[in-house]
């Protein structure tokens, strides 16, 4: 490749970088040939059409910030590389990418990004809820961790996703990895993007690995700058507060003007109960999953909880249709509930939690069950019987029923207070996996404060002591969604809500217990959360329409995308920010509450959604999808309804904190 005389690479020292040595590489490529590779520390190197300028700046004893400036002598296509020395044995090393990476992943199966496929891994920032990449040294609990600040981000169309890419345009997203391939752990980062060994394109699909290139012209300059810190902690769940803690504080991200006010999201969503609503078979219930977007036309799929929340939406319609003098959506609401009465149980007490009426509908005996569903159930039937209830209204056959719910939960409870993910209604295990026991507790609490039955509270106990041994001691949470079993936000939310609702129905030393617990696992709930707006390119729905990812949650490992899932949440996080004099936790409230509201369909301004009343499932929110579309669009299909009753319960800030007092 020509290339223009020598210009050389100039490298600023200071005594942080002596304790954390950087290497740095640049690849240069001339379009319809292979990039190559220079070390810009090699004094033997060939001529470069770039300068390339390194330096530090102490920030104070534990951080300092790396600033890169790269200018070109000519038109130049250049992808920068670096990568810091923790100085940790890689044995000992375990990795923090936030939202995205735990420990070492290995709750994620082979073909999703882990320890199982390779140690070494870079990843698009866009893939993280904060754009960082940390290293814990187990062993010894000191950490390093690299994070990167934008001012404002852009983005530009690819023509692949694979391979060696020039960039069409300006784009301001980089890379993090880790690398525990050698004796010594290491983390990198660089400019533009790239994945290795493979990128993530879909659901357990690992694909070729991509690098990107960006344009300078001649003259042209490019500043890169991240931030490098280095701490100690005394274990993992505390190396994570203390990197969100300090990234909340770096990132600071302010809420956003919502676009609405409550009273405007419930006016709108309130549509969906109307035409939501699948009716002609034994159970009536409201559409949610195999939905096409750009339709949103009924399907015949029937979920109590995870994705369909079927009853909790009938709650949602009954309370805001007496609310509003809206007796037609309370008619359809109540009907949902009579349907279930008949025909939505087991014949020994469990709910019918999923069904398919598209398909032959199986003998009960093998349906499997799942805890989160049923806990579901059992928290949208005990807030309708409440609300009832203080309303004049009783419902003695439906007590009856979710007493003999509650009480098959509490005969379901293993020895060591954990249940099974999946199970058939004879109780033998589908799933025995104890990812999912915090759905349980609160749905037990609940039947102690609605019943005063204490064995219900003794079986929520015995659940957090499950948790804590098993999930926050050991700050492993996961396989609380169900359609995966990985690392994944669901399971931190789950054990937050758990310990919250302990906390609030005990008293003293207990309580305190229970509100520490909370606040440890709250930090891993919050880890999940975008402290930042990934940028979209026009010509993307998200781009064109502006979206800002702050206040939105990563999903999972295996589903890597962003979604409108907090329920409780924000409330929890709001309480515990005041009852601990924790700051950040009401401005995080304050962040996710002003932001999930940018996608709702109203006229002239649907947002790629068929009809008003519904609202997307999730966002395709880096170069990963469901199957169709890819990165800044959404799938074609969505599952409306858990997005509807999160959002509800947002709006609903009173609704668990009046249930428990």
């Amino acid at each position: 490749m020509a290339l223009l005389p020598v210009m050389a690479a100039a490298h600023a020292n200071s005594q942080a970088t002596q304790n954390l040595p950087v290497k740095s590489f640049i690849s240069i490529k001339q379009p319809g040939d292979p990039a190559v590779r220079y070390d810009l520390k090699d004094p033997a190197q060939a001529s470069l059409p770039v300068t390339v300028t390194e330096s530090t700046r102490q920030i104070s004893d534990k951080e300092f910030a790396f600033t890169v400036i790269i200018k070109a002598s000519r038109r130049t296509y250049f992808n920068y590389q670096a990568e810091i020395g923790t100085g940790f044995p890689s044995e000992d090393s375990e990795y923090y990418l936030p939202g995205f990476w735990y420990h070492l992943n290995l709750r994620s199966p082979e073909k999703a990004p882990s320890f199982h496929s390779s140690k070494a891994w870079n990843f698009r920032e866009d893939r993280m809820s904060i754009p960082m990449t940390a290293a814990f040294n187990k062993v010894d609990g000191r950490s390093v961790s690299v994070m990167r600040k934008l001012d404002e981000g852009c983005d530009a169309l690819t023509t692949s996703l694979e391979g060696e890419v020039i960039l069409s345009g300006e784009s301001s997203i980089g890379f993090l990895g880790i690398d525990s391939e050698k004796p010594v752990s290491s983390l990198t980062f660089g400019y533009p993007y790239m994945e290795t060994p493979t990128s993530y394109i879909r659901k357990l699909t690992l694909a070729p690995p991509i690098q990107a290139f960006a344009k300078l012209e001649p003259g042209e300059e490019k500043t890169l700058t991240w931030y490098v810190r280095t701490d100690s902690s005394e274990d993992y769940g505390t190396f994570v507060k203390e990197a969100w803690e300090y990234s909340f504080d770096r990132m600071a991200p302010e809420p956003l003007v919502p676009l609405y006010t409550p009273e405007q999201m419930k006016a709108q969503l309130s549509k969906y109960f109307r035409i939501g609503l699948v009716e002609g078979y034994p159970l009536k219930f409201y559409t949610s999953l195999g939905m096409r977007i750009a339709e949103c036309k009924n399907v015949p799929i029937m979920e109590v909880g995870f994705c369909g929340r079927t009853l909790l939406n009938a709650f949602n319609a009954v309370e805001y249709g007496y609310q509003t003098g809206q007796e037609d959506i309370v008619r359809i609401g109540n009907s949902i509930f009579d349907s279930f009465l008949e025909n939505g149980f087991t014949s020994n007490g469990y709910l019918l939690d999923k069904i398919d009426f598209r398909r032959a509908v199986p003998p009960e005996e093998e349906m499997p069950l799942s805890i989160r569903r049923e806990s579901e159930g059992v928290y949208a039937l005990l807030l309708y019987l409440k609300y009832e209830k203080e309303n004049g209204r009783i419902h003695k056959e439906w007590d009856g029923r979710v007493r003999t719910l509650l009480d098959n939960m509490v005969s379901l409870l293993k020895e060591d207070g954990s249940y099974p993910r999946k199970f058939r209604m004879d109780g033998t295990d589908v799933d025995s996996s104890g990812g999912s026991t915090p759905s349980a507790t609160s749905a037990l609490v609940m039947g102690y404060k609605y019943f005063g039955d204490k064995k219900y509270l003794a079986a929520a106990k015995r659940t957090v002591g499950y948790i804590e041994e098993n999930i926050i001691s050991k700050s492993d949470y996961y396989s609380s969604t169900l359609d995966n079993n990985c690392e994944d936000k669901e399971a931190a939310i789950a054990a937050v809500t758990a310990t919250y609702y302990l906390a609030k129905v005990t008293k003293g030393k207990e309580r305190q217990h229970y509100l520490e617990l909370c606040r440890q696992a709250a930090y891993f709930a919050l880890s999940w959360y975008y402290l930042w707006d990934i940028p979209y390119a026009q010509g993307q729905i998200f781009g064109d329409l502006d979206l800002k990812t702050r206040g939105w949650g990563n999903v999972s490992v295996e589903n890597n995308c962003a979604d409108v899932f907090v329920f409780e949440l924000a409330h929890i996080v709001k309480w515990l920010g005041e009852t601990l004099g924790e700051e950040r936790f009401v401005k995080m409230y304050e962040l996710i509450s002003s932001s999930l509201d940018q996608l709702l369909p109203v006229p002239g301004r649907m947002c790629g959604v068929g009809k008003e009343g519904f609202y997307p499932e999730f966002i395709q929110s880096t170069a990963w999808d469901y199957g169709k579309n890819g990165r800044g669009f959404y799938n074609e299909y969505f599952a409306p309804g858990w997005a509807i009753a999160s959002l509800w319960e947002l709006y609903s800030p009173t609704r668990t904190s009046h249930f428990l007092e």
